[in-house]
Order: structure tokens, then C-alpha cells, then sequence
């Protein structure tokens, strides 16, 4: 951004409503931005290239309703894992993470407080889906955890992996976490129907797992995949017992998505799958 902004509302020592030289109203988030600020001042190019800009109404609207009723303190502390994030990351950073990142940590401190704990079903399967996100989010945590002295549990790393994940590719959280209960709800058909123990630190689980994630990705995304009518004759005489569980498989991914999978996703499942009951068992 190479404009100046007129200050039009400080609403804390890091959160500012200002106007841009159209007039129309942004949120700027920065350290410190908003101290002995007061209403016409301008706020410099120096310091706009160093700020976060909300422009989406929307953003701004709920981002406000939060500052309502989360002490400052907190919300500086989690604009500052904001920015480690971005630093993490190297890339510009969804402006919606300011809204459900600042909602989701304030609502699990709160929880925290209250004694209350919420479970996260697939918090392995996001640590072997988004690694790097998964790293940054338990130093998000860990930055929690020491600053305001409690102790978040496991589970929230992979909550905030998702969030991450979301900011830097631009998907909704909402779609993410459907998808990663999608993937859940998966292993868990294929432990019991295989009456497996599954190493998850194993080289077939992770491919697995990687698979099922690029499968419903191209899925939801309708893409088209070459049959491979041949070679899923041979595996369904071969493997039986993985072809009939692909198929399973490959209906709840349909139920679920409410798209057609391609018939040849039939036979990556099940060679996945014969890989996995032959080492993994």
C-alpha cells in the first residue's frame, strides 16, 4: 500500500478505523498504531507498509464485535502470533484470520476458564496433512500458553493449524475442518474394517492420508481421472477385501461431498489400502 490514511476512530493502542484517500473506511492493525492518536491525523506510508488493512466489510464488522468484549491484551497478543505467522509463512496472509483466529483462541481461553475442554477427533491426521502449519501452531500455543501463564491443550494446535492453513491458501476454515473430519471418519472405516492397529507414523499411513486429501480435493473440485478398467480387474480378483473397502470408502466420500468420484479412485484406494493391511498389520 503506498497511500496515506486519516485516522477516523482509535478504537485501542493497536487497532485503529481509518479513511483511505477514496474515503473509504478500513481497520488498520499494528503495534502500538493507535497510541496518542487522535481523529485527522494521518498515518504514514513507513508505518501503512508495516500495518495489517481489513477492507472487507464484513471482516471489519465482526472484527470490532470482538474487540468488544476481549481485553486488549489479548488481542495484541494474538495480532503478534498474527505476524509470526506471516513471518513463518513469507506470504501475505488471508485478512480473515483476524477475525477467527482473535474469535477461536478468546472462546478456547474462556473455555479453558470455565473447565471445559473440546476434543479434537482428528488432530493426527492435520499434524500429517499440514506439517509446517502444524509446527507454527504449536509455537502460537506456546507463545499463549507462557504470556498469559495457562495452559491450552494439545488439541488447540491442530485448531489453529487449520486457521493457518486457511489464511495462506485462501480455503475456508469451515471446508477444511469438513474435509479433515471427512479424512477422520475414513481411517477410522479402515481400522476397523482391516481390524488393523495403524502405525501413524508409518510411510503408508502418510501416503494415505496425503491421498485421501489430493482425492478430495480433486473431487470437490470435479476433476477427471483416466479409468483403469484393466488394472482394477486385476486388483479386485487380487484384493478383494481392500477393493470392496475402496468402494466403501469412495461412497461416503460421495455422501459426503455430494460429488461423483471418479470409478478410478478405485484403484488408488485399494493399492493404498493393500500396502497399508500388508505392512501396517
Amino acid at each position: 500500500m503506498n497511500e496515506s490514511l486519516q485516522v477516523k476512530k482509535v478504537l485501542n493502542n493497536n487497532v485503529v478505523i481509518v479513511t483511505d484517500f477514496s474515503g473509504n473506511e478500513r481497520i488498520v492493525i499494528g503495534k502500538g498504531i493507535g497510541f496518542a492518536k487522535k481523529q485527522g491525523e494521518s498515518i504514514s506510508h513507513e508505518q501503512v507498509d508495516k500495518l495489517f488493512v481489513l477492507k472487507n466489510e464484513n471482516e471489519q464488522e465482526q472484527y470490532k464485535t470482538l474487540l468488544s468484549y476481549i481485553e486488549e491484551d489479548t488481542v495484541e497478543l494474538i495480532n503478534d502470533v498474527i505476524v509470526h505467522i506471516g513471518n513463518r509463512f513469507e506470504n501475505d496472509l488471508n485478512e480473515h484470520i483476524h477475525v477467527a483466529l482473535t474469535d477461536h483462541i478468546a472462546f478456547a481461553i474462556k473455555r479453558l476458564q470455565q473447565g471445559l475442554d473440546i476434543k479434537n477427533p482428528f488432530l493426527t491426521e492435520t499434524q500429517t496433512l499440514y506439517p509446517k502449519e502444524y509446527t507454527v501452531a504449536e509455537e502460537v500455543i506456546e507463545v499463549i500458553n507462557k504470556s498469559l501463564q495457562i495452559h491450552l491443550p494439545e488439541g488447540e494446535v491442530g485448531f489453529v493449524a487449520l486457521h493457518i492453513h486457511s489464511a495462506i491458501t485462501n480455503k475456508s476454515v469451515r471446508d477444511i475442518k469438513k474435509h479433515s473430519q471427512l479424512i477422520n471418519t475414513l481411517m477410522e472405516m479402515i481400522r476397523h474394517s482391516l481390524d488393523i492397529t495403524i502405525d501413524t507414523k508409518s510411510i503408508n499411513y502418510l501416503r494415505l492420508v496425503r491421498h485421501l486429501r489430493h482425492a478430495i480435493e480433486r473431487i470437490s473440485a470435479g476433476d477427471i481421472m483416466e479409468e483403469q478398467e484393466k488394472l482394477a480387474k486385476v486388483l479386485k480378483e487380487e484384493y478383494p477385501v481392500c477393493y470392496n473397502l475402496a468402494w466403501k470408502l469412495i461412497k461416503v466420500m460421495q455422501n459426503t461431498l455430494s460429488k461423483p468420484v471418479p470409478h478410478a479412485e478405485a484403484v488408488y484406494l485399494t493399492m493404498h489400502l493393500q500396502r497399508l493391511s500388508r505392512y501396517d498389520n
